[in-house]
């Protein structure tokens, strides 16, 4: 098991629950559409099996003895809900969790450009927290 992760903006739900795959359906810049491309994925790479099964939407899952996490997000990304829900259920299993979110951020764009602040402010973050965790 790692000594910490950092898991930005995971895709923890394939079955399109939580509000910002609403709020955010084509606000999104990276993503764009609950209904467009990571849909057409997941129903390839599910093969039928049922969304809810935690291999496949990791939130319906025991998150018991994950190592420490932080989790990054933007408040324009249609996975918000996915990380925020992650980022709950693994402080509910007593995991030590960080939570980052970005105003004006679609999906994962901290890590498209290093010379925006919000990118090397988000790298820091979790350079910071894999230092505590990891002992550098």
């Amino acid at each position: 098991m790692p000594g910490a992760i950092a898991p930005g903006t995971p895709m923890a739900d394939v079955t399109k629950t939580g509000d910002s795959f609403y709020t955010n359906d084509m606000v999104d810049n990276v993503l764009v559409s609950r209904d467009g491309f990571c849909h057409a994925a997941t129903l390839v790479y599910a093969h039928g099996h049922d969304l809810r099964d935690p291999m496949l939407s990791p939130v319906y899952g025991d998150m018991h003895g994950f190592p420490p996490a932080i989790l990054t997000t933007g408040t324009r990304d249609l996975l918000l809900s996915n990380t925020v829900r992650v980022h709950r259920k693994l402080r509910e299993a007593g995991v030590e969790a960080q939570l980052e979110v970005f105003e004006g951020e679609s999906h994962a764009q901290y890590q498209l450009d290093d010379r925006v602040p919000e990118t090397r402010e988000a790298f820091g973050e979790i350079t910071a927290f894999f230092d505590k965790h990891l002992g550098h």
